[in-house]
């Protein structure tokens, strides 16, 4: 139950040190790879749901054993991202940096999933 703890600790912190920043980021995102966002609704939705889910692995963090079936909903939610970006590449939609985006969530997915087969 340690090893679930700090996993979903650790993410939990790690998504609200990433996602917060992107608040304050709209401009510069559209800057920084064009062209410029233009449906703010749907960019900061994103971030407001994702912070949410942040909140999510740390109330899980509390009590894996508790919490477990919002694991599987936890391994859903990175391998959501990580599978779209998959796909995307796959098509030759993104390049292969943007793909790369997407490691620390397919890294957190393994990890929840070992975290859930040692919840038992």
């Amino acid at each position: 139950m340690k090893f679930a703890k700090v996993v979903f600790w650790a993410a939990s912190a790690f998504g609200v040190l990433v996602l917060t920043p992107l608040y304050f980021m709209f401009d510069l995102a559209g800057r920084l790879d064009p062209p410029p966002i233009t449906h703010p609704q749907f960019y900061y939705g994103f971030v407001g749901v994702a912070l949410v889910w942040q909140f999510v692995y740390f109330t899980i963090g509390t009590d894996p054993v508790r919490f477990r079936p919002m694991v599987i909903l936890s391994v859903l939610a990175k391998g959501s991202y990580v599978g779209a970006l998959l796909v995307l590449y796959l098509q030759d939609r993104i390049s292969p940096v943007q793909a790369a985006t997407g490691l620390p969530d397919a890294l957190l997915m393994v990890l929840f999933v070992a975290a859930f087969w040692k919840t038992r």
